[in-house]
């Protein structure tokens, strides 16, 4: 039986409460964890490939197939793949190319009448490792949302790990997924090895400048660890979803979307933040009536359970606030009028409005991007798109005309820094004049 905590948003004693239980979900970072995964990243980072496989036989139990998937083995699992699934993930990445296209932004250059030029270069990273889990949590979505807006970045060159199935193969979806969007290079290879393999690069392996997509606690630690030897997409946290909703919408909808984020993992979080008790009623017996027929109901359950909630709210006012204080990274809006309100919610990852707009649209179809930020991040991040594969660079030109006319004030405020060098070295310019 899965029964939901209520709580009455105006109550500020039930409110702190599910705050902080909603905190300790995030979790603090496992020591245990963290001491195995480091221990993990100075051995590959000293021992190269030979490490990788010494971590692999200890983890899996044995060696892959072969190391780096022949290219006529990705075109293999094209060709043999399921006709209707290749035209499924055809039509999603168009969907996904064409949004991401969007974001796509230029440089400058900015020439001023007294002969200063100033400006900016945008360019794709050079290599980007793309981390995508293997076996029975094989995500061939994943592979589109970080790999498309990659290459629309122009980055030149990308790397995917995944670890092999127990028989030592790869999982075809995954090569099917990575021969769609252009990957360059496939390796056999999981875990938090297979990050410290990317960030310092191996015998074979080639070292990256950004390491993106999900993975279990260990690759999520080996990422957290190595940011600074190498950029990282961000820090996910377990998945979650909060649904806003009136009286005007249907309990069937919401069961159902809720569910959708809780059979991810027994640490997922499910809200719903109402302005109608009899909805949250309706909704409670709806999800006891689908989870009876659902694959993963014992993880819905326990996450059901554990970590969702109904938020009873007096006005929508309220249930924006509520919304924008938890940050959730995906936020849908059963209300009436949903449209009206998107202007008030400014903390979400994705956005998803109206009764047709559900969560898995988004996971895999509709184009705007599924790596989203989580644990109330979205305060300050924002979704994977085709800025996460580019960097940035300035530029400056002066006349000496037009340094002559700054030095004064240049000068001013290094000798009041006490930058005595940054001051001389505009000086010296001038000294026969």
């Amino acid at each position: 039986m899965i029964t939901i905590k209520r709580i009455n948003a105006s109550d500020i004693a039930q409110q702190n409460a599910f705050f902080r239980n909603m905190e300790a979900r995030s979790g603090e970072t496992n020591q245990r964890v963290t001491e195995a995964v480091t221990e993990i990243i100075r051995t590959v980072k000293e021992g190269g490939d030979a490490a990788v496989q010494k971590y692999t036989l200890q983890f899996d139990g044995s060696l892959p197939q072969y190391d780096e998937v022949p290219r006529d083995v990705i075109n293999d699992a094209m060709t043999e793949a399921d006709p209707a699934f290749v035209d499924a993930m055809l039509n999603a990445i168009e969907n996904v190319r064409d949004f991401h296209q969007r974001q796509v932004q230029e440089g400058f250059i900015h020439a001023m009448p007294n002969g200063v030029i100033l400006g900016q270069r945008i360019r794709g990273l050079s290599r980007v490792g793309l981390y995508v889990p293997g076996g029975t949590a094989a995500y061939p979505s994943s592979v589109i949302m970080n790999a498309v807006p990659a290459k629309i970045a122009g980055v030149k060159e990308i790397i995917m790990v995944t670890p092999p199935c127990k028989d030592g193969k790869p999982n075809p979806d995954i090569l099917t997924a990575a021969g769609l969007c252009g990957v360059d290079r496939v390796f056999l290879s999981g875990g938090a090895q297979a990050i410290a393999a990317l960030a310092y690069g191996t015998e074979k392996i080639p070292k990256v400048d950004k390491i993106v997509g999900p993975g279990n606690i260990y690759v999520a630690t080996a990422k957290k660890l190595l940011y600074g030897i190498v950029d990282i997409d961000m820090i996910a946290g377990p998945s979650e979803i909060l649904v806003m909703a009136d009286e005007t919408a249907d309990p069937k909808y919401i069961a159902a979307d809720l569910m959708s984020q809780a059979e991810h993992d027994v640490l997922a979080s499910s809200i719903l933040v109402t302005t109608s008790a009899e909805l949250a009623d309706k909704v409670e017996a709806e999800i006891n009536r689908q989870a009876a027929y659902l694959s993963r109901k014992e993880i819905m359950e326990k996450s059901l359970n554990e970590y969702g909630a109904v938020l009873l709210c007096d006005s929508r006012e309220e249930a924006v606030a509520l919304a924008n204080r938890i940050a959730p990274e995906h936020l849908e809006v059963l209300m009436e009028n949903p449209i009206e309100l998107l202007g008030a919610l400014d903390n979400a990852g994705s956005v998803f409005l109206g009764p047709y707009a559900s969560e898995p649209l988004g996971d895999y179809y509709a184009g705007p991007n599924h790596v989203l930020p989580t644990s109330g991040t979205a305060r300050f991040f924002s979704p994977l798109g085709v800025q996460s594969f580019t960097k940035r660079s300035s530029y400056t030109y002066y006349t000496k005309e037009a340094l002559k006319a700054a030095k004064d004030d240049i000068i001013l405020i290094a000798n009041r820094e006490g930058l005595t060098a940054h001051a001389n070295a505009i000086a010296v310019r001038f000294e026969d004049e």
